[in-house]
């Protein structure tokens, strides 16, 4: 049954793939699994919504599920970093309401002095701000993307991080975005997932998008229509359809290793951090 509901699902993505949205819906509705009857409600009522556009979904997405494991790991593995390198001053790029960067710093036994934020949603920033008000760093922040920041800001740092953010910017401009980085930072951290390297025209690709999602959802059993319709689709159907909407640009480790190395960093490696459903979750050290 899931196989066959794993097919319908790829089936239904290539509808939409090709601009079939009535006939996307019917083949979800016969899928007969949850995120079949999600995707057909999504389909069918909410043709213009977008990712993050419903913060409580959001929210209740990345408190949830396995992310409350990665995010232990990954606050743990910060801190360890920030020790190793004596970081002084911290870029957080893409810090959002500051969840894997608060964390790190309160059990970190080395602490920056100095915490920059870049993060273009305001309500974001302003609660990223806010968490780190009771620890002793001086906090600077950009309320931009990190492009901007970089044309008009010419900072120094100790260590640039940025936890599973970079993969929301296009390849042309996350090149840019790191060669900025390389100039101003001492080295860089980046946290996401080793997606399976895969042809993202293929039907392997759809498969593996119903496949993926599928135990996505499952992560969600008490609220998982806010969190499907909030966020998961949105995100699924920017993925399955990136020609008329992607939402973000994710790679296999490797091609992070190559991007940065293209950027400028010699020193490149790769940690495992977590498993997740979705894909392994790991962190990429450069310098």
């Amino acid at each position: 049954m899931l196989i066959n509901a794993t097919e319908r699902l790829a089936e239904a993505l290539a509808a939409v793939r090709a601009g079939d949205r009535r006939k996307a819906a019917e083949l979800a509705d016969s899928a007969d699994c949850p995120l079949g009857t999600e995707l057909a409600l999504h389909l069918r009522g909410s043709a213009g919504r977008e990712v993050y556009s419903q913060p409580d979904a959001f929210t209740a997405f990345i408190r949830g599920g396995q992310n409350v494991a990665l995010y232990e790991a990954l606050a743990d593995r910060l801190a360890a970093r920030y020790a190793e390198l004596t970081v002084s001053t911290l870029l957080d790029v893409g810090c959002g309401d500051g969840m894997a960067l608060v964390p790190a710093l309160e059990r970190a036994t080395t602490r920056p002095a100095t915490v920059g934020l870049i993060e273009p949603s305001e309500a974001l920033l302003t609660a990223a701000v806010e968490r780190l008000a009771g620890l002793p760093v001086e906090v600077r922040s950009w309320g931009t993307g990190v492009l901007e920041y970089l044309a008009a800001d010419a900072g120094k740092w100790t260590l640039a991080q940025s936890t599973f953010a970079l993969q929301s910017l296009p390849p042309d401009a996350r090149l840019a975005a790191l060669r900025g980085l390389r100039e101003r930072c001492d080295a860089v951290l980046i946290a996401e997932f080793d997606i399976p390297d895969i042809d993202v025209d293929s039907d392997e690709y759809l498969t593996s998008l119903a496949r993926r999602y599928q135990r996505g959802l499952e992560q969600y059993p008490d609220n998982a229509r806010l969190v499907a319709q909030g966020f998961l689709l949105p995100m699924l159907l920017g993925q399955a359809a990136p020609l008329t909407g992607a939402n973000n640009w994710e790679q296999p480790a490797a091609a992070w290793v190559d991007q940065l190395r293209a950027a400028g960093f010699t020193e490149v490696s790769v940690e495992p951090l977590a498993e997740y459903w979705w894909s392994p979750a790991v962190v990429v050290n450069a310098a």
